[in-house]
């Protein structure tokens, strides 16, 4: 996996964004905003640290300031340690302030499980309020120990969902009009929360959180964008361009030791994808037609 992580570093160091493109930067004043429950938020006396936390009366979240369409978005998460059943913690990208009807969406959710069982981690993609795109995976570590990064390359030939920058999702755009289910329109916030899904997350529901271990708290650092920053009515960034890595030939595709890292995911980690799912759906979607490897 080492080569894919490198190939990532060279990418970034070669291709830096321009001005057009979103400063990074730690402070989370200058990045981020409270969602909800700002007595649930906490940070290191450093500020470098962010904890979110889930207790039986509510949980906490948090979003961007800025839009961004396109680009590349990292950040490190040290999830709940212990026994975590029916505690999700989200990390995703959407169109909207809130689970509006037509939104366009981006999901990493973590979830939790009893202790000494793994973490599991699902992706989702919604187009137009519409999602059912869920992949579930099983991680290589235990993420609760420490940081771990998780980033996401967005751009209009497609989208790919990093841990500690391996690939372990792959979702394509084609371009072809049948393959209308890629969200490459809407400008999308980022956000992050904690919160209680113990009617479905753990085991289909079956495990409920267990509040005499609470608060349950998740904790972030080192949030990176090199992206385009939307600015009304179209920010010129938008456009392909040489000046931007992630929207360049390169970022269309994985390189061939990302090729490796995510075929040996595929191989060892995955454990529902839903295009494999016939009865669910008796006619896949068109998207899972398309190749992960070109």
């Amino acid at each position: 996996m080492e080569k894919g992580v490198l190939f990532i570093a060279l990418l970034i160091s070669a291709f830096y964004s321009s001005s057009e493109a979103a400063d990074s930067q730690t402070s989370f004043e200058d990045n981020f905003s409270i969602m909800w429950s700002e007595d649930h938020f906490k940070t290191s006396e450093d500020g470098q640290t962010w904890y979110l936390s889930l207790d039986k009366e509510t949980g906490c979240g948090f979003q961007t300031k800025q839009r961004y369409r396109f680009g590349w978005f990292s950040m490190k998460l040290k999830l709940v340690g212990g026994d975590s059943a029916g505690v999700v913690t989200a990390y995703y990208m959407c169109s909207e302030n809130g689970a509006g009807p037509e939104r366009d969406e981006l999901d990493f959710e973590f979830l939790g499980n009893r202790t000494g069982q793994p973490y599991l981690i699902q992706t989702n993609v919604y187009k137009n309020g519409v999602g059912g795109r869920e992949m579930r995976h099983m991680l290589w570590f235990d993420p609760t120990e420490e940081f771990h990064s998780y980033c996401i390359l967005w751009n209009n030939h497609q989208i790919v969902f990093f841990v500690d920058e391996v690939p372990i999702r792959v979702f394509k755009n084609n371009g072809d009009e049948k393959n209308d289910f890629f969200p490459n329109e809407k400008p999308m916030y980022l956000f992050s929360s904690i919160w209680n899904a113990d009617e479905w997350a753990t085991r289909g529901g079956l495990e409920k959180t267990d509040w005499k271990r609470a608060p349950f708290v998740s904790s972030y650092k080192d949030f990176s964008v090199e992206g385009c920053q939307w600015e009304d009515p179209y920010p010129a960034c938008v456009s392909t361009t040489t000046k931007n890595w992630w929207d360049q030939y390169k970022a269309w595709h994985l390189s061939d030791s990302q090729k490796m890292d995510y075929a040996w995911v595929q191989r060892n980690l995955v454990i529902y994808d839903y295009c494999k799912d016939n009865e669910r759906y008796p006619k896949l979607p068109g998207e899972c037609s398309l190749s992960p490897w070109e």
